[in-house]
């Protein structure tokens, strides 16, 4: 689960993170009253503007503003409040701010030059450990850094069994070449950091970028932060920064009749029981010279219900030019199964693409016989090849 920058930056503050401070607001109006409370509390005279969407790159759309005194505070947020911010990663139509989030001036002058570097911590799916990704590139788009000048890029592994230890810390400040007293502050910063990660089960966090004040201070500008769906049972408090306007409208209503659905690009729905299976399937529509439109695992009680609320998600997208059902019998019956495909497509009466029923295991013989015998504009198929012929032949 994503949540906005100032939610994991609440997140980090609670575990010790030296945050940059700042108060969201929903209009203009609150913008200068949040801007108000932080000079009151700061002494910040200036004050940065920022669009608070699920999407990186915020400021080269325009969501990242600097304001030098109230009147452009509350002209900058009524501008930014509203629009629809188009960044790299959004969509050509971009995503509509709801709310900004005004921030302290942390670039003060000082005995020193502001410095920023890159940090995220993540888990490394090849070792199976996290690990600190990090880099004195801060500020920029980690992918350009990684492809122009990899090396300046570092990994610090951390062992499960004992989390991270203080010499890995000191080597990370070490290796971002600091000293002095910004050398123990970033070593304090990493340490509460990882704890932070950790203790809220949380599957990523990207801090681009950690600011070096000029008076030496570390501390974290940016937050991008993804919760573990599967942990959120234990934080309660999290579960409840979910901002669903940020998701897939058709996402957000599988997850409320609990189906697993992911919004693709492709001309061929899916309906298929178990995650490596569907895998599986989108790889044989990609050989059948299809795109998968969607992934969709019905999961392990495909009764004809669940099947009629996974036709009406997978026609919502009116790319989808054909549909391809593969159900593997284990935990569900196959004949049930298609009992649910035959009433789903009666009672829907308006499936307008071809549809391709393939079931395998348990009663798959009934299976194909209640489909065969149906009378409806549905093919069954036996075999994996025999499916994919099928889905290159609709296409055609």
């Amino acid at each position: 689960m994503n949540i906005h920058e100032y939610q994991g930056k609440e997140i980090l503050n609670s575990f010790g993170v030296r945050i940059q401070r700042g108060i969201v607001a929903h209009n203009a109006k609150e913008a200068v009253d949040a801007a108000k409370e932080l000079t009151e509390q700061t002494g910040t005279g200036w004050h940065v503007i920022k669009a608070q969407v699920h999407a990186g790159g915020r400021g080269k759309g325009g969501g990242v503003k600097l304001a030098k005194n109230l009147k452009e505070v509350e002209e900058i947020a009524g501008q930014i409040i509203g629009m629809n911010l188009v960044t790299p990663q959004t969509s050509a139509e971009g995503k509509k701010v709801h709310q900004v989030l005004v921030a302290e001036d942390v670039y003060y002058p000082g005995d020193s030059e502001p410095e920023e570097y890159y940090m995220s911590v993540l888990l490394n799916r090849a070792t199976g450990r996290n690990m600190v990704m990090y880099s004195t590139e801060g500020g920029m788009d980690i992918e350009t850094v990684a492809e122009n000048t990899p090396h300046l890029i570092f990994t610090e592994e951390i062992d499960p069994a004992v989390g991270i230890m203080p010499f890995q810390a000191r080597r990370i400040a070490f290796n971002l070449g600091l000293s002095g007293a910004a050398f123990k502050e970033m070593t304090k910063f990493v340490i509460a950091l990882y704890t932070a990660y950790e203790k809220s089960d949380s599957s990523l966090f990207e801090i681009n970028p950690v600011l070096k004040t000029s008076d030496d201070k570390i501390l974290a500008v940016d937050a991008k932060v993804s919760l573990d769906d599967n942990g959120l049972y234990r934080h309660k408090d999290y579960a409840e920064m979910r901002d669903i306007r940020e998701e897939n409208p058709v996402e957000v209503e599988a997850k409320k009749v609990g189906l697993n659905y992911v919004d693709l690009d492709g001309n061929v729905g899916c309906m298929v029981n178990g995650a490596g299976l569907a895998m599986a399937t989108m790889d044989l529509i990609k050989q059948a010279g299809g795109e998968p439109a969607n992934f969709l695992d019905v999961g392990g009680t495909a009764d004809a219900k669940r099947v009629e609320e996974a036709f009406r998600l997978i026609l919502k997208d009116e790319n989808v030019k054909a549909i391809l059902i593969n159900i593997f019998g284990g935990i569900v019956r196959c004949d049930r199964v298609a009992q649910g495909v035959v009433d789903a497509y009666k009672n829907m009466g308006n499936i307008n693409v071809p549809i391709i029923v393939r079931l395998q295991g348990t009663n798959a013989d009934i299976a194909k016989e209640l489909i065969d015998n149906s009378g409806l504009d549905v093919q069954s198929a036996v075999e994996f090849q025999e499916a994919a012929d099928k889905v290159q032949a609709v296409l055609a």
